[in-house]
C-alpha cells in the first residue's frame, strides 16, 4: 500500500534506473523504502530531515519539482542517506500523485538534467 493514489516513472528514469543498478544492485528496494517512508514524512506528515528540497529556477510553477539529496542506499554501506544518489521527482498534490522524473549519481554529474524536465512540464 502506497502512501500516495499513484506513483508512475518517466521512461528516462526507467533507464537511469536500469543503469544505476548495475553499479548499486540494491536500488529497487531502496527506492521502495524512500517511496514508502521518507516521500509521506515530507509531503504527508511535514517533517523535514533537510533532505528533499525543491528545484528552483525553473521557470515553471506547477508541477511542484523536487530533488531528494539524502537517499539512503544499501549498496553503498556506511554512508547512511548520504550516498551522494539523487532523485528528481514531480509531486501533483491535488492529485496525490508523484511522477519519477531522473535519478542519478553526483559522482557522475552535478546537477539534475533541467532540458528534460523543461521539456517535460514546460508548455
Amino acid at each position: 500500500m502506497t502512501a500516495f493514489s499513484d506513483i508512475t516513472r518517466l521512461p528516462e528514469f526507467e533507464k537511469d534506473l536500469k543503469k544505476l543498478k548495475k553499479r548499486f544492485p540494491t536500488l529497487d528496494d531502496d527506492l521502495k523504502v524512500f517511496l514508502s517512508v521518507q516521500l509521506p514524512l515530507f509531503h504527508k506528515l511535514n517533517k523535514d530531515n533537510q533532505g528533499i528540497v525543491p528545484i528552483a529556477g525553473l521557470g515553471i510553477d506547477q508541477p511542484k519539482m523536487y530533488k531528494a539529496r539524502k537517499f539512503a542506499c544499501k549498496a553503498l554501506k556506511g554512508r547512511g542517506a548520504n550516498t551522494r544518489l539523487r532523485v528528481i521527482y514531480t509531486y501533483f498534490e491535488a492529485e496525490d500523485r508523484v511522477e519519477l522524473v531522473e535519478m542519478y549519481f553526483k559522482g557522475d554529474k552535478e546537477n539534475e538534467d533541467k532540458g528534460r524536465i523543461l521539456k517535460k512540464y514546460s508548455e
